[in-house]
């Protein structure tokens, strides 16, 4: 997969991360800046990915009241995505045909579509998407979403370690940058870590990893 825009087949699985109210919406509690910018993008390849037979599952983070993964509980983030709210639900301009993988929906924390972190004995458990894809015998992966120094990189992480081919799509994501440079950094990781970028910013050089914060992060 190399180019302006991955191709699609059957053995290929569209990845959309955790493109959802509480980030993609202005009005989220952990909204990205320019997050809604990755809809359209994300929509046109959606559609491509349908007409060739490809699979597409959706990551949806799905948090309890009380989770380590907040700051109110021990945590880092402000409270979001939490299950059964408008915050938590996918951005309603997102065409959403596929599977979608909810997480943290027992207090689990983690950033990755594959994995979570149990609360209680820090152990890594899998969530189903590896199951899935095995199950379709997906050999490839497009990853887009939200945020590029989060749950993208952690996705397409895990993807390439379970022997994926990976590819994420550098006009369907943007970066928190809490730290100035993260979203970077993040992008240097997945170079490093054999993960290709496909898109018009492929080639961008550092300080162009997409919009910079607005109240939060993914």
């Amino acid at each position: 997969m190399s180019g302006a825009r991955p191709s699609y087949d059957s053995g290929t699985a569209l990845l959309v991360v955790d493109v959802q109210n509480d980030f993609a919406d202005p009005a989220g509690s952990l909204a990205v800046a320019d997050g809604a910018a990755v809809i359209p993008v994300l929509a046109a390849e959606i559609a491509a990915a349908r007409a060739a037979g490809a699979l597409i599952a959706y990551s949806q983070d799905w948090h309890p009241d009380v989770t380590p993964h907040f700051a109110k509980d021990g945590g880092t983030w402000p409270a979001h995505c939490v299950m059964q709210t408008w915050g938590a639900e996918l951005h309603p301009d997102l065409p959403v045909f596929g599977h979608v993988v909810r997480k943290g929906s027992n207090g689990e924390d983690g950033y990755s579509a594959f994995t979570m972190r149990d609360p209680q004995t820090g152990a890594m458990i899998e969530t189903e998407l590896h199951a899935l894809l095995r199950r379709r015998s997906i050999a490839r992966v497009v990853v887009g979403g939200l945020a590029t120094d989060y749950c993208v990189v952690e996705t397409a992480l895990d993807a390439i370690r379970l022997g994926y081919e990976t590819c994420v799509l550098r006009d369907a994501v943007r970066a928190v940058d809490l730290l100035p440079g993260d979203g970077d950094r993040a992008l240097a990781r997945l170079r490093a870590a054999g993960v290709t970028l496909v898109g018009r910013l492929a080639d961008a050089g550092p300080g162009d990893s997409g919009a910079r914060q607005s109240k939060g992060a993914a």
